[in-house]
């Protein structure tokens, strides 16, 4: 919450500087940052309302808890992303078609300044955001640190589009609105494939099953795992396993060695948030020494 709140400040004093300079100094491009700037906060409160919602306790119509409200959050995000971009690639867009560029105005360099001034904060807020997003393990928060991200190389765009105007070439200002727009475009898809992939229980990567399969085998009493399956559960991962164990065992015994696969997969991978494990009985090799 702090770091949104915080988000929230930087993007109302961004957008407003923004929004000035490029009316003042007669940048089309900067005008179109200072939007995507507003836009940051409005999806800031989208994030700050679906971590709000995904971080309540199970309850009796949401026995698995609220995690999937995050996945929600960033899609709400995404088309936020996705509406704003396309809007200002087609302001650009009009003004390249239209084919007359000797009446359009030379932005300022108050213009050149305000993109400056927001590139350096953009990127500082991407990373500040970032970072607590990995801290808290919040897919929601991360999709904003990368909203930040957009912003800042928007403003690459509006800066190299004030620069060639200055030069001599004012149509470049529009190119770089619609440069700008293919970049939130981009953020936009991205964060919708990823939160739509967690939405629909998608499963870990191959390394995180590798790394989830030798924890399992490495517990006293599995004699092998006979299925292993994980799938996402907004920024969580439930686990079903199936392992092998000596057919003979007492059941007491082999509720202990469940028992510790279940530990041992919960402490070596934190995002876990439930495993389940059933035993299969299994003839022993008689060769090989009983189960610890």
């Amino acid at each position: 919450m702090r770091v949104s709140l915080v988000s929230v400040a930087v993007n109302l004093v961004l957008s407003a500087g923004k929004l000035l300079a490029g009316v003042f100094a007669h940048s089309g491009a900067m005008i179109s940052d200072a939007v995507h700037s507003a836009s940051d906060v409005f999806s800031t409160l989208i994030v700050m309302i679906g971590i709000q919602i995904s971080s309540k306790q199970a309850d009796a119509q949401h026995r698995y808890g609220h995690e999937r409200f995050e996945c929600v959050a960033s899609v709400a995000l995404a088309l936020i992303l996705l509406e704003t971009g396309l809007l200002i690639g087609w302001k650009g867009l009009k003004t390249i078609l239209a084919g007359s560029y000797a009446d359009l105005a030379v932005p300022g360099m108050l213009a050149l300044v305000a993109a400056a001034v927001s590139i350096v904060v953009k990127e500082w807020m991407y990373w500040y955001t970032r970072a607590a997003a990995k801290k808290i393990h919040s897919d929601a928060l991360m999709a904003d640190a990368w909203h930040h991200r957009s912003d800042s190389l928007s403003s690459i765009g509006a800066l190299v589009g004030i620069v060639c105007s200055l030069a001599g070439f004012p149509v470049m200002d529009s190119v770089a609105s619609v440069v700008i727009c293919i970049f939130i475009v981009k953020a936009a898809v991205d964060i919708f494939r990823d939160a739509v992939d967690k939405m629909v229980d998608r499963s870990c990567d191959e390394e995180t099953l590798a790394q989830m399969t030798q924890v399992i085998l490495d517990q006293p009493g599995v004699l092998g795992l006979d299925l292993l399956q994980t799938r996402l559960f907004g920024a969580k991962i439930y686990v079903d396993a199936e392992i092998a164990a000596q057919a003979d065992l007492p059941l007491s015994q082999a509720h202990a060695i469940a028992e510790s696969v279940h530990e041992a997969i919960e402490q070596a991978f934190p995002l876990v948030k439930h495993c389940m494990v059933h035993v299969n009985p299994k003839q022993a090799d008689p060769a090989s020494p009983p189960p610890a």
